[in-house]
């Protein structure tokens, strides 16, 4: 059986260019009992930082009362947030973690 082929092309191009995703950043907030041996397990274990910087960005959790964990299009840093509230609270931790625009 012969088939004829179309000179119709199956994909157009679009004009226009595809904008990267708006990023937010997800931020650790201080408070008065979560020990800062957990906020560094958390910086590790949800952002894989360094014991080191872990230890810096804890640090200015704990001076400015929040910093900076990372930096994520919305629906991962949005993840994130929950992966670090949930782990927070079943370990009995008030740790808040929330996402603003970047």
């Amino acid at each position: 059986m012969v088939t004829k082929q179309s000179s119709t092309p199956l994909l157009e191009k679009l004009p226009g260019k595809v904008k990267p995703p708006r990023l937010f950043n997800v931020l650790l907030f201080n408070d008065d009992f979560t020990t800062m041996e957990f906020v560094i397990e958390v910086l590790q274990k949800f952002f894989h930082v360094e014991h080191e910087r872990a230890v810096q960005i804890m640090l200015k959790v704990h001076k400015d009362g929040s910093a900076i964990c990372g930096i994520y299009p919305k629906d991962i840093a949005e993840t994130k947030a929950s992966q670090v509230t949930s782990f927070a609270k079943q370990h009995q931790h008030p740790l808040r973690c929330g996402t603003e625009e970047s």
